[in-house]
């Protein structure tokens, strides 16, 4: 047991540091290469966020742990909006913006239905991979057209700061991109290894383990992120994280992860599929009235977020 611990936390910290390499030298390249900031922020920066929940759903379904991959996606998705925006809402109530609440979130909701139908069936082929991969697809180009006819000061001066190119040389940014790579190829088989080591010590199942331990761990880039940007005073940028790491979570990691290897899950019940929606729809009144969400309805995400988890446990 102590070993798998060790796994763990091994896998989490070998995932932290790998996505934030990756991010800072793919960035650093892709300014080299003459794309701007905001294009940047809005696609290297946003898949690099999110690599831990891909490379460890990839992994996870190449070993036929169908159950630990899409239970990561869907154990993100309400970790995202329960626990990281609800402690973000609490350090400071998150300002929403006109396009998070009319396009955003919506957006959110649909693709969460629309995965949930595909799923429906215990299986995601790599047709239904294909199409998720060609919606994210088209919904990267459309945000890319949509925030450069209508930059905000905050995005750009978010993507300001956050995307410079390296004072290192371009050698160093190679070795960051590949360094960063081998981190998190080494850090999810770490923690998927030593979360199924965990999950059949104590008897649960891997989609358990997928939807507590693992989507939490890979969260920790968003996490990070998100409370920084609220400590920042800048949580309404929280919130486009957020938002946006669901979609991508739901699109561009199950339908990537498909595409190589069709999944076949059987442990994420309807009951799980339904705590993601319910998340999902129950932050747009949030975001529409008073246009933020407040201290007290980042409380009630927390304990909806308590709520769900002790369910999960107890219910083993």
């Amino acid at each position: 047991m102590t070993l798998a611990i060790l796994y763990l936390v091994l896998g989490l910290v070998l995932l932290y540091y790998g996505a934030e390499a990756l991010v800072r030298g793919s960035s650093s390249l892709a300014l080299r290469l003459g794309l701007s900031p905001l294009v940047i922020g809005l696609t290297v920066v946003a898949f690099g966020t999110s690599s831990p929940e891909l490379v460890v759903s990839l992994k996870a379904g190449l070993a036929g742990q169908g159950n630990i991959s899409v239970g990561n996606v869907v154990g993100s998705n309400i970790c995202n909006l329960g626990l990281i925006l609800g402690l973000c809402a609490l350090v400071a109530p998150v300002a929403t913006t006109s396009q998070i609440v009319r396009m955003d979130i919506p957006i959110m909701i649909a693709v969460t239905a629309f995965a949930t139908f595909l799923l429906s069936n215990g299986t995601l082929t790599r047709t239904e991979g294909t199409l998720l991969a060609t919606l994210l697809l088209a919904y990267v180009i459309f945000s890319i057209r949509l925030a450069r006819r209508q930059p905000s000061d905050a995005l750009g001066a978010e993507f300001g700061e956050a995307v410079k190119v390296s004072k290192r040389g371009l050698a160093v940014d190679l070795l960051m991109v590949a360094g960063g790579l081998v981190l998190l190829v080494f850090g999810a088989r770490f923690l998927v290894d030593g979360a199924v080591i965990i999950a059949r010590a104590f008897g649960w199942s891997e989609a358990l383990i997928g939807l507590t331990v693992i989507a939490i761990g890979t969260s920790l880039p968003e996490l990070a992120t998100s409370l920084v940007a609220a400590v920042k005073k800048e949580a309404d940028i929280a919130l486009g994280n957020i938002v946006g790491s669901n979609i991508f979570n739901l699109l561009g990691i199950l339908g990537i992860t498909a595409m190589v290897t069709p999944l076949a899950e059987s442990g994420i019940s309807l009951i799980d599929y339904a705590v993601m929606a319910v998340f999902a729809l129950v932050l747009w009144p949030m975001a529409y009235h008073q246009k933020r969400i407040t201290r007290l309805e980042g409380a009630i995400l927390l304990a909806g977020y308590a709520t769900y988890v002790s369910w999960l446990v107890l219910s083993t």
